[in-house]
């Protein structure tokens, strides 16, 4: 999380960056203008909210003319890793899923094989883990069955 993420658009764009997620606590007066900024340097701009942020932040992100592609849902405090995994943030993933059905939903903080089955079957599509991955024996087994368990979750809905 960065306090002021317009700074970041351009030399993250220059670097090859295929997307760029800003927190919306760090953007209620500029996001428009940074999601613009991000568009025109060829990224997929998406939001992200921390665990007390209430999901109807995002959704002037999501139904205006020129929304973000993606939300990220925090499900531990942004700032460090191997913390535990917060089941009550899947609510504001089922909401965004009822609401946006075709949206990118993504989940950040504490997923790995114990979790994972709570994400997907809320409505996440995309998954971040760090912890999980890096600090396992095999983390190409990881990897495979955290991909599995979102293609599983996205055949049956």
């Amino acid at each position: 999380m960065v306090t002021n993420p317009l700074d970041y658009v351009e030399p993250l764009g220059k670097a090859g960056a295929s997307g760029f997620t800003f927190h919306v606590e760090a953007s209620r007066d500029n996001w428009q203008e940074l999601v613009q900024k991000i568009k025109s340097k060829g990224m997929k701009p998406g939001v992200s909210l921390k665990p007390g942020t209430p999901i109807e932040e995002v959704y002037p992100l999501l139904d205006g003319e020129n929304s973000v592609e993606l939300v990220l849902v925090m499900t531990v405090e942004p700032g460090f890793g191997g913390q535990k995994f917060m089941p009550e943030m899947m609510d504001k993933v089922r909401t965004l899923r009822k609401k946006y059905p075709s949206l990118d939903i993504e989940v950040d903080g504490g997923l790995g094989p114990s979790t994972i089955e709570a994400a997907t079957s809320a409505g996440a599509n995309c998954i971040v883990a760090g912890s999980s991955v890096f600090g396992a024996p095999d983390p190409a087994q990881v990897i495979t069955l955290l991909r599995v368990s979102v293609e599983e979750a996205q055949k049956r809905s």
